[in-house]
């Protein structure tokens, strides 16, 4: 029986500890919604505000994103950098950013508290929203053995897990953070395996097959950037696609640029996405842009038997180099 494991109570105490220390500026988890099915990220930085602390199969949000983006130059005139600690709560597809992060030097470990919460597994949002079109709420969700239960405007309805699961987690095998300073539960079993059975079709297209399916997708796409906003590993202080002298890119929505930025995103997460799935959830046109990902991820652990994010003392992919590489793939 599966059952979600976090003590609310348990959360809330060790977050007051923590936000009351001196060298801790902010405290960033789940707080519940305003609509729906949903949580949002929670910016915690007194004690008054830690009771709104929760969490539950509804925090999908990679919260690591915030690590990188929440205080950047220019600061406001007159104020300077607080370099006090911050400190976060993850789930174990989370700490992989976090991890990757620290690997490429994007921060300190000492910079961070990290709260892990072992995870069960996350609802998919978009199979809620078609499950239950008609809530308002905002709701509650509970995981109850292989079930998920949904309470909102004062109806309650249990839906079997696999209906609306995130997909990520049905091949999840890191569900207990791999780096934290308090763990908020006990440890999940790993219970999945990866066997990239999602991308087995696309692999056996052919290149125009491809192109089609391809052209297809990113004509749909707004440039609206929510996949790189929301990207735990897009955190350059100038977006390489942003720039206009030189412009490597323009901002026209039309086919052409549209590949070029979808696959420029693809290339620079080679050896550094940690499958959150956080950029396809976001996405407003349903692009899958996870299966670009994911292929490029199976690439790099088959030639390079690299993993981005499970080991903090590896350094990242593309600034290392080794004689024993596999290079029957070099033409």
């Amino acid at each position: 029986m599966v059952e979600q494991l976090i003590d609310t109570d348990k959360l809330k105490k060790i977050a007051e500890e923590v936000i009351s220390r001196e060298d801790v500026r902010l405290l960033i988890g789940y707080r519940k919604g305003t609509f729906g099915f949903r949580m949002r990220p929670a910016f915690v930085e007194e004690v008054s505000e830690v009771g709104e602390l929760e969490f539950t199969p509804a925090c999908v949000n990679n919260l690591a994103t915030y690590l990188t983006n929440y205080e950047r130059p220019p600061l406001p005139r007159g104020t300077t950098n607080d370099t006090r600690k911050v400190a976060v709560m993850v789930k174990g597809c989370d700490s992989r950013a976090l991890l990757q992060q620290m690997v490429e030097l994007a921060y300190k470990r000492d910079d961070v508290i990290i709260l892990g919460i072992p995870c069960n597994g996350v609802i998919d949002p978009a199979k809620v929203d078609k499950r239950f079109p008609e809530a308002k709420g905002p709701g509650d969700v509970k995981r109850e053995g292989d079930n998920f239960t949904f309470s909102a405007d004062g109806k309650t309805e249990t839906v079997p897990a696999a209906e609306v699961i995130a997909d990520k987690c049905t091949r999840c095998r890191y569900p207990t953070p791999l780096v934290y300073d308090e763990l908020l539960a006990p440890e999940v079993e790993r219970f999945a395996d990866d066997t990239y059975e999602d991308i087995a079709g696309l692999e056996k297209r052919g290149s125009d097959e491809k192109w089609a399916y391809w052209e297809e997708k990113f004509s749909r796409c707004v440039r609206c950037y929510g996949c790189r906003n929301v990207c735990p590993m897009c955190y350059c202080d100038e977006c390489v696609l942003d720039r206009l002298s030189p412009q490597w890119m323009r901002r026209s929505v039309d086919i052409s640029e549209n590949t070029a930025y979808h696959i420029s995103r693809a290339y620079h997460l080679a050896g550094r996405c940690i499958q959150c799935g956080e950029c396809q959830r976001v996405c407003p046109m349903d692009i899958p842009i996870m299966e670009m990902n994911r292929k490029f991820y199976k690439d790099v652990a088959e030639f390079y038997e690299y993993e981005p994010g499970t080991d903090a003392e590896e350094k990242p992919l593309l600034s290392i180099f080794s004689v024993d590489d596999k290079e029957d793939f070099i033409l």
